[in-house]
Formats: structure tokens, C-alpha cells, sequence
């Protein structure tokens, strides 16, 4: 057994899950007409968007694996891959949406496609929606079948594209709803996350590693960076990198207060590999350099 099964043609995936090929570049596949299949790794070379409609356990992101419960997206940009490999079979369940890059390049869609960040989130971080959502999701996978299954014209590109924009716009709003009710679980998140930056700063991986990134806390935190940065931008308004370096701000002004400190040193506290990077840091967030700042103080 290969230890990844690949598909770069959506003809492939087709072929593989025993549906007809409509269109080269865009499928709706239904999932419950695939034979039951060995648990494999499979990597998608196109993007794959997953509505699991049953409870299953067939998906796996890291150590874990996640049942989903109806009504869940899972979000695939090209390249990732999913799964492992193991001896049981189970049949797959549920309805796929798979669309190539080239389906896309020179449309609108195309131009905005790297703005949908939820193609860039871990498996464990999937939407789950709503009844009436999931209608919502339903009936633009129903307009993309139909546009599948009816004469290619003129219209049909357009009206393909057109709807799965709509579809991944509707997700964009979802995600945002499911960021606002998921509020006790998000504050936990960030409570962590001041937590992290406390904890760092006040250790001595400033010095051995300089400044934490956004990358390395999403993962202290079990996260992927694009859903954190996501999740950090609705709660607090601001980016995550935004976040870390307000923090270094506050850090550095008060450690600006020790007389027997220099600016350099603190640049180095902080983690700054030169001070004139803090110093311009400090400058374009307080408006004012250390040292002026400090002698006003």
C-alpha cells in the first residue's frame, strides 16, 4: 500500500468514490456512492470541501480522531492531506465539493481565493452549522449540481464560480457566528494566550528564541495559526501580531521605570536581536522613542 493515495484530477477522485465526471475542473460528489474503502492518508491537489452528514469517525488530524456530528465542513486547500493508514474499512458518508485552481484563475474568485482562511485551519477547527445554515449550504451545493448536470454554455463557468463564491462567502459568515457563540471557549483561549506571553517573557526564551511569533503560539496552544490569528482578530480587534507586540510595548514601558536598565538592555529582555528594531517598534506604536518616553516619565 502506497503510504499517501494522491489526486491531482478531480477525475481521479471521481473514478475513486464511483461517480461520473460532469466537468474536468468541479465536482459535487456524493460520498454514499463510493464502496466502502480502506482507511488511508490521501492527499487532494485541488480544493475539497467535505459536508459530513452522519456521525462518523473517518477523519483524523494529528494523534486525534474527530466525529463529527451532521452538518460539519471540513476545509482543504490544495496539497493537504488527511487521514492514515490503517487495516479497517468503513463507508464514507456525506457529500464532497471539489474544485481545481484552474477552475478559478482569472476570476473574481481566483483574485480573493487566498482571503477564505478557513482552507488553511486544522481538521479539528471545522464549522459545524446550524439547521438552517446547513439548508443555506445545501441549496448553493444544489446550484452547482444543477449547473453540472445542464448543457455547458456560455454560462456555465460563471454561474459555477459565481456559486461556489456564494457558498464560501456563506462559510465566511458562519465561521463568524461560530467565533461570537463559542464565546466562553474563545476567552478561554485568549486568557491563554495572555497567559503564554506572560509566561514567556518572564523566562529566558526571549534570549534563546527572541520574540515569539504568531506560528509558535498558535501551536503552544494547539491551534493552527490561521484560525488563531482568525479567532484573536474577532475577540480583540486586533491581529495576533498586533496583539504580541502591544504586549512588548506595556513590557518594555515598565521596565523602563528601573533606572539601572538601558534601552538596550531591554531591547535585548524583550528579545530583539538589534535595538534599533525595538526602537522602531516602540516608535510606531507610542508615537515617541524609548528615550524620550523615558525622560517624560
Amino acid at each position: 500500500m502506497e503510504d499517501i493515495l494522491n489526486f491531482k484530477r478531480i477525475k481521479d477522485y471521481n473514478d475513486f468514490n464511483n461517480v461520473e465526471t460532469l466537468h474536468p475542473l468541479v465536482n459535487v460528489v456524493n460520498l454514499e456512492n463510493a464502496h466502502p474503502r480502506q482507511y488511508r492518508r490521501l492527499r487532494y491537489e485541488f480544493y475539497t470541501i467535505f459536508l459530513k452528514k452522519i456521525k462518523c469517525g473517518d477523519l483524523r488530524y494529528g494523534l486525534n480522531t474527530y466525529d463529527y456530528e451532521e452538518g460539519t465542513l471540513i476545509f482543504l486547500a490544495p496539497g493537504q492531506v488527511i487521514g492514515e493508514n490503517k487495516e479497517e474499512y468503513y463507508q464514507p458518508q456525506g457529500i464532497a465539493l471539489v474544485f481545481h485552481p484552474d477552475l478559478i484563475h482569472g476570476t473574481t474568485l481566483g483574485g480573493k481565493i487566498g482571503e477564505y482562511g478557513f482552507f488553511s485551519y486544522a481538521v479539528n477547527e471545522a464549522l459545524h452549522l446550524s439547521e438552517q445554515e446547513r439548508k443555506i449550504i445545501m441549496d448553493c451545493l444544489g446550484k452547482i449540481e444543477y449547473e453540472l448536470k445542464h448543457a455547458i454554455d456560455k454560462h456555465s463557468k460563471h454561474l459555477i464560480v459565481s456559486n461556489i463564491e456564494m457558498f464560501l462567502d456563506y462559510c465566511t459568515r458562519f465561521y463568524d457566528r461560530q467565533f461570537m457563540t463559542r464565546d466562553t471557549v474563545n476567552h478561554g483561549i485568549l486568557e491563554r494566550f495572555e497567559d503564554l506571553l506572560s509566561g514567556y517573557f518572564n523566562s529566558d526564551k526571549p534570549f534563546e528564541k527572541g520574540l515569539p511569533n504568531v506560528t509558535y503560539c498558535a501551536e503552544e496552544l494547539r491551534l493552527s495559526a490561521n484560525y488563531f490569528g482568525d479567532l484573536i482578530k474577532k475577540e480583540t480587534g486586533k491581529s495576533a501580531q498586533e496583539y504580541i507586540q502591544l504586549k512588548v510595548i506595556d513590557l518594555a514601558k515598565e521596565r523602563m521605570f528601573d533606572p539601572d536598565k538601558s534601552i538596550s538592555e531591554i531591547a535585548y529582555e524583550l528579545g530583539f536581536k538589534y535595538p534599533q528594531h525595538f526602537t522602531r517598534l516602540f516608535k510606531q506604536k507610542t508615537g515617541t522613542t524609548p528615550n524620550v518616553y523615558r525622560s517624560l516619565n
